[in-house]
């Protein structure tokens, strides 16, 4: 098990290695395997970058994203413009379906709501306006619905965390309520997690994951 100034160094030089982070301005800290990450960042999409490089480090449990985004004055936009940029960017998704997501932006945050069948839309939509110019922060407060909820959704994940190289089902274990899914159980490393939870996430029915996969040391 790594000590904390182990898995500081380690999250470091990730940042360090990650080209779409300048590391210079990022603090990091570690404590029983949480990663707190402060300082600032020019974008939006460079906060995301810095925070997922810091999950995909052996060892870490979780991170705490404390950094701010201090855009350089030639990428400041007004409000309208980032909605207008927002709106095109949606429009052009292939996954995001037409017309169901509507957009707010207030100094420079975009806000996302609306209704759609999959998660993968929803991340798809949030994902088409997180590296807009301008763009300070985005709040995915769009709704799933969706018309399929099988009986048979347990087997269904089951059986496509089977199919996952990367994961080892046996210690995975599926419980379903409604259109809950709760995961129990050990995994690896962070990106086992993630590969579990978005294996969970593909069943049609799914509302709700809630991940409660503990990382082995």
């Amino acid at each position: 098990m790594k000590t904390n100034i182990e898995l500081q160094r380690d999250v470091m030089d990730e940042l360090q290695f990650e080209p779409s982070v300048d590391a210079s301005k990022i603090g990091v800290t570690a404590k029983d395997g949480i990663v707190t990450l402060t300082g600032k960042v020019s974008n939006y999409a460079e906060k995301y970058a810095a925070s997922e490089a810091a999950a995909r480090v052996a060892g870490v449990k979780a991170v705490t994203d404390e950094t701010k985004v201090d855009l350089p004055q030639a990428h400041l936009r007004d409000d309208q413009d980032i909605a207008q940029a927002a709106v095109h960017a949606l429009k052009w998704h292939v996954w995001v379906p037409q017309g169901a997501i509507k957009v707010k932006v207030e100094q420079g945050w975009v806000t996302l709501e609306g209704t759609v069948g999959f998660k993968f839309q929803q991340t798809a939509a949030e994902e088409a306006v997180q590296d807009l110019t301008g763009v300070t922060g985005v709040s995915n407060l769009i709704n799933l619905k969706s018309a399929v909820a099988p009986s048979d959704l347990k087997m269904r994940i089951e059986e496509a965390l089977k199919r996952a190289a990367e994961l080892d089902a046996e210690n995975i274990k599926v419980e379903v309520v409604g259109n809950k899914v709760v995961l129990r159980g050990n995994v690896s490393s962070w990106a086992e997690r993630d590969e579990a939870e978005r294996a969970a996430w593909s069943a049609p029915g799914v509302w709700t994951v809630d991940d409660r996969l503990e990382i082995a040391a």
